[in-house]
């Protein structure tokens, strides 16, 4: 449990500013922008192909169908269906694609605010 607030950051973008936390997750994950994602992939050393822009877009459609950020077994499970492959391999996949976790990772350059308490990645 967190027994301080955020320290707040502005960054500016290409044709707009962003809040940050101070661990660079968006304080309003309807600030974000492509750009936010660049800029935070670069941040992690991650080069976003268009299988990282699928995961991106569906964990934000997610978000913005049921107002929750989604579980990592769903996107697992969705990245799967789309590649035809089983669980397991799918899993690998996306942790090969972001390696330094889901929550990490995935969630921040999809622009959703830090879990204060998450089990999956």
């Amino acid at each position: 449990m967190r027994t301080r607030a955020d320290e707040i950051t502005e960054i500016t973008l290409p044709g707009s500013t962003v809040r940050v936390d101070e661990a660079g997750y968006l304080v309003d994950p309807a600030m974000w922008t492509r750009e936010f994602a660049e800029m935070v992939a670069e941040q992690e050393g991650i080069e976003l192909t268009p299988l990282h822009w699928e995961i991106i877009d569906f964990i934000r459609d997610y978000n913005d169908d049921h107002g929750v950020m989604v579980d990592v077994r769903h996107v697992i499970k969705h990245l799967a269906k789309l590649k035809g492959m089983e669980k397991n391999p799918a899993r690998r996949l996306l942790f090969e694609m972001f390696p330094y976790g889901y929550v990490k990772q995935a969630i921040k350059i999809a622009g959703m605010k830090q879990p204060r308490a998450w089990s999956t990645g």
